[in-house]
């Protein structure tokens, strides 16, 4: 492709909403272009990489034995009711339906439902069973917050896969299939990619795993455990699954006050009583918040070192619920000698009890109180996971401290096992016994678009883009210097460019005649691995320059060639073989 042709404009700035590398650089070097927030157009250079990216997966999943089809984005409203995830998506979902003459559609968030009415339309025998079918397909999202490019959007493209077999064994054995085929695509795709278990959250089903990318740019954090090789998303991870090593607790020590004028946060309080505890630490405080849930007060407790992880259901008290209730005094809150008949819900933190007990607020104004044990000072009466995981955490395997990594997920499996055709109308197969019997289901999703922006923040320098070979837009950057005025440097790199065409070689040729460092700096920003470099000065040797954009596209290892230098001269006539050579490898 003639770059005088493409559609293709780079920038040297990026837009002031690009907040993250692989944001700046897919804009600035032309492969998207924003449409809306959270909305985007790929342009020539991004869609080819998009095309790249989905044969991988495309061919991965064909050789797991899965079916390509195509659904609809619109899917009629009923479908929704049917399966009662209507109800569950809540104020998400209004959002995407699409009002027609005589129904009401849903723009897909995705597509359980009508791959569940599909299938059940035309497989009726267990024989026919287990199967497996995908499409590569948009999606929907009335995401509030698009952050990062391609990473947090309203639409995009998501490869989704859906297994469906007579029983729970065989929809175990299929989704082991998939997990297979999943390493296999990230493999491909030059990214090293972290199976971590996970929660379902709106698609349902017990068992679920992520495929997790460790990243800067990442929202997501996930556990691991470097002793025994547990991973777990950070909501799937609950201190009630946890080993933990018994406290020995001091159960002779005293309960003592402190005066703290003024102080109501664990850190100001701490760093007040070092004088007096000098080994006082953050996770030896009781945060105590007073809350509703369904109109009633209640007290929560979680360690001092630990943030709720949201209010789940409950509403914090504001000032005027403070006035209403005097015997609550905001800041000085504590489970001890506490007034009022309010029931106390502790996070599992509150296992951790420090050996010397807690150290609370006094239910008095300026005074905290230390010592305190569960069961004997104070007493729980409901236990619920309330905070974050923090660093340090015991692994539910081995009880060794978990290390939390941030991430991006890029997959997501999950045992459906019943969870759509025991809901919806008719999905169902004939048994051995001639008996109907609901599908066994499993479900497998892939971000195909929000790949290439994790990929780009993978591979990229101060340059710009340095794609993997096997995904960059062209294989081949040739740049012709003074092409406009040197009709020997044309007619060469005329001849050179059909030759490759011819060799079904694919190439992006600069033949914009535009200053040297004009054509080096776009060829760079672009981050095609292959360079071709025809210039006057070493035309005149009959040489022309080969030039590797970076180690980083060779992400299966180096070229000899490129061993001492990414850039290496050859003879002109040489040129066409030495790229077959490289192309072949």
């Amino acid at each position: 492709m003639r770059m005088s042709k493409y559609l293709l404009k780079t920038f040297r700035e990026a837009p002031q909403d690009a907040e993250v590398e692989s944001h700046k650089l897919l804009i600035r070097a032309g492969y998207i272009q924003k449409v809306s927030s959270g909305v985007y157009s790929y342009l020539p250079l991004g869609l080819r990489v998009l095309v790249n990216i989905s044969q991988i997966i495309r061919s991965e999943l064909n050789k797991a034995g899965a079916q390509e089809l195509l659904f609809p984005a619109l899917t009629p409203y009923e479908w929704w009711q049917e399966s009662g995830r209507d109800k569950y998506f809540g104020e998400i979902l209004p959002a995407l339906i699409v009002k027609a003459r005589n129904a009401n559609f849903v723009l897909g968030p995705t597509h359980e439902e009508v791959v569940t009415k599909t299938v059940s339309s035309i497989v009726d025998s267990y024989k026919s069973l287990g199967i497996c079918v995908y499409q590569i397909q948009s999606k929907f999202r009335d995401e509030p917050r698009p952050r990062f490019g391609l990473v947090r959007t309203k639409e995009l493209i998501m490869a989704d896969a859906y297994s469906f077999d007579k029983d729970k064994q065989d929809m175990k054995q299929s989704y082991e299939i998939m997990l297979n085929c999943y390493e296999q695509i990230f493999k491909r795709l030059g990214l090293k990619a972290k199976k971590v278990q996970a929660t379902s959250g709106a698609i349902g089903g017990d068992v679920n795993h992520e495929f997790m990318i460790e990243s800067e740019i990442g929202e997501d954090f996930y556990l691991f455990c470097p002793e025994c090789n547990v991973a777990l998303n950070i909501e799937a991870y609950s201190l009630a699954d946890a080993k933990l090593n018994p406290s020995e607790y001091d159960l002779t020590q005293q309960i003592k006050y402190y005066d703290t004028p003024g102080l109501t946060s664990v850190k100001d309080v701490k760093n007040f009583l070092k004088n007096q505890l000098p080994d006082v630490k953050e996770s030896d405080f009781l945060k105590t918040i007073a809350a509703k849930k369904n109109k009633e007060i209640v007290i929560l407790l979680i360690a001092g070192n630990r943030q709720l992880a949201d209010t789940r259901g409950f509403e914090l008290l504001n000032d005027n619920d403070f006035e209403n209730h005097p015997e609550l005094i905001k800041g000085f809150l504590g489970p001890y000698n506490l007034t009022g008949n309010y029931k106390i819900i502790a996070d599992y933190s509150v296992r951790l009890t420090p050996k010397n007990g807690w150290i609370s607020g006094a239910n008095q104004k300026d005074k905290h109180v230390g010592g305190l044990f569960p069961g004997r000072d104070f007493q729980i009466n409901e236990w619920e996971k309330l905070s974050k995981p923090i660093e340090g955490d015991p692994c539910p395997n081995c009880a060794k401290g978990l290390k939390i990594h941030r991430s991006v997920e890029v997959g997501h499996t999950f045992q459906l096992g019943l969870t759509y055709s025991s809901k919806i109308k008719d999905a169902t197969f004939l048994n051995e016994q001639g008996q109907p019997q609901p599908y066994w289901m499993g479900c497998y999703g892939i971000g195909v678009s929000r790949l290439i922006s994790v990929i780009a923040q993978c591979y990229h320098d101060d340059k710009g883009l340095t794609w993997p070979v096997n995904l960059a837009p062209f294989k081949i950057h040739l740049i012709a210097i003074d092409y406009l005025k040197n009709p020997e440097i044309r007619v060469l790199a005329d001849e050179l460019y059909s030759q490759l065409i011819e060799q079904s070689i694919e190439v992006l040729f600069d033949d914009r005649g535009l200053s040297a460092g004009i054509s080096f700096n776009d060829a760079d920003l672009i981050g095609i691995p292959y360079q071709i470099i025809i210039g006057p000065k070493l035309l005149n040797k009959g040489k022309c320059e080969l030039k590797l954009r970076s180690q980083a596209c060779l992400n299966s290892g180096k070229l000899e060639a490129f061993e001492n230098s990414n850039v290496i001269e050859l003879d002109v006539s040489h040129i066409g073989s030495a790229i077959k050579d490289l192309l072949l490898l």
